[in-house]
């Protein structure tokens, strides 16, 4: 036995001599030596397989302008008059000016240093490229700025949810005092405080079809309150952390949550049963809405991802992995088929029912907490450094950058924007905001097309690039 236990200890000790970064860079050396005889016997490039993958790779980027050009060049050739008289002045417009439209071609046929000023080939690209560039991305549609012109105390925390009432005669708003306070919209002025809540109040949504209020909280807590008693009737039990978003699906009575337990739930109104709980996303769902069509649930989350859920089977139908960074909020157009999704790296549009990529919306270079959109076109973003942007929807044209007032005796650190809601007209816009206020915003009724231009410079990559 000591022989055997002396035997072990030498092996063990031999194998201890070198350390573990010895012995890796050895490997490496074999590795090394083993490759380096074929260091210069690369195979030669293939010339004809370079020029497809170029040709794959314009095709890609370019292949509406490619296409556009050809379409160009077909009616041009069409609709070209003859003139057989002038055989080297057309040979010398078909091999310069693929493209070129004159004015009157009888004229300038009459002169041939004439036609070659008319016809230069840098004016007639710089020509079809604009046309191009019109056709691709259409000239946005003139907005009128906004304005801020009332300034609401009263929370004594931060203001996180924001919601307007249907019949648009009053609005909600919760705040990191634990207090629901309900204004009156014409005036300002406080209707209502509602009081249960024992953590930081996240959403809120008033029912069209009936008289209720739900919120959602800090505290796990998800509650109906009857706004004809002004009390909680029912409480939906089920998540396990803190709910940070709440929607309430149009014509069915489904309500849905989400927080930071990773999950969505969809609950039975007057039952309080959780119908389904959608799991599949790896960190906090930052943001839920119902949509009367398909996809019925769309969830974004802070693992950068949003899924598009088939509400009957309770399954993700589709998953957006476009965004680098979390996703914070989503928003719905009231007409158009689409939606759009905001995260730090930039903002996002998409179609329905399958979640197709439509353009990015760049600019807004902050965390991009919320989002709302009139059915004017007009979409704001609302970022945690106070900033608020307006774009215009079809275009993504950033037509005005704000930057929200901080209230006297608050730091300039609390300048964020938490939530922000147009009313059901479209002309005002209230944003819930870190320095305890709320602020509402008209369209200036002063502004022309004169006094604030569109300063448009399109960009045709963008809507391409991912």
């Amino acid at each position: 036995m000591s022989t055997r236990s002396q035997n072990a200890t030498s092996f063990s000790e031999e194998v201890q001599r070198h350390s573990v970064h010895t012995l890796v860079f050895r490997s490496l050396k074999r590795t090394h030596d083993m490759f380096l005889s074929c260091q210069g016997m690369l195979p030669p490039i293939d010339e004809e397989a370079e020029k497809i993958k170029k040709l794959v790779k314009a095709r890609d980027c370019y292949g509406l302008v490619f296409d556009k050009v050809e379409r160009n060049k077909i009616n041009m050739k069409k609709s070209q008059p003859s003139h057989p008289k002038s055989e080297s002045l057309n040979t010398y417009k078909d091999n310069h000016l693929p493209i070129a439209i004159t004015d009157n071609p009888e004229k300038v046929n009459k002169n041939t240093e004439t036609s070659m000023v008319l016809s230069s080939p840098s004016t007639q690209n710089i020509a079809a490229a604009n046309r191009l560039i019109n056709h691709i991305m259409p000239k946005p549609k003139w907005h009128p700025p906004w304005k801020l012109y009332r300034v609401i105390s009263g929370h004594l925390g931060w203001v996180r949810c924001v919601t307007v009432e249907p019949g648009n005669e009053w609005f909600a708003t919760g705040a990191a005092d634990r207090v629901i306070k309900i204004w009156d919209l014409a005036t300002g002025k406080l209707k209502l405080s509602l009081t249960g809540h024992v953590s930081t109040v996240r959403g809120l949504q008033v029912s069209p079809r009936h008289p209720y209020l739900f919120s959602c909280g800090e505290d796990k807590q998800v509650k109906c309150w009857d706004l004809e008693h002004n009390k909680v009737v029912r409480h939906y039990h089920g998540h396990l952390s803190a709910v940070y978003s709440l929607a309430l699906h149009p014509t069915i009575d489904v309500l849905l949550t989400a927080g930071r337990d990773s999950t969505a739930r969809v609950w039975d109104m007057r039952t309080k049963a959780n119908v389904h709980t959608l799991t599949g996303h790896t960190n906090t769902v930052a943001s839920v809405v119902a949509h009367e069509f398909e996809p019925q649930v769309m969830t974004g989350s802070h693992d950068c991802t949003i899924r598009l859920w088939d509400l009957a089977a309770g399954k993700t139908r589709a998953t957006l992995t476009n965004h680098k960074k979390s996703v914070r909020s989503l928003v719905l157009h009231p007409k158009v088929y689409m939606f759009a999704s905001a995260s730090p790296d930039n903002i996002k549009q998409w179609t329905c029912p399958d979640g197709k990529f439509i353009q990015n919306l760049t600019g807004h270079n902050a965390i991009v907490n919320c989002m709302a959109v009139n059915s004017d076109g007009v979409l704001m973003s609302g970022a945690n450094n106070g900033s608020m942007y307006a774009w215009d929807w079809r275009t993504g044209y950033n037509f005005q950058r704000m930057q929200a007032p901080v209230q006297p005796g608050s730091m300039d650190s609390e300048a964020g924007v938490f939530a922000m809601e147009f009313d059901n007209s479209g002309t005002r816009l209230i944003t819930a905001e870190a320095d305890k206020t709320i602020k509402l915003y008209r369209e200036d009724d002063t502004a022309t097309e004169e006094s604030h231009p569109i300063n448009w410079k399109p960009d045709i990559i963008r809507r391409r690039k991912y």
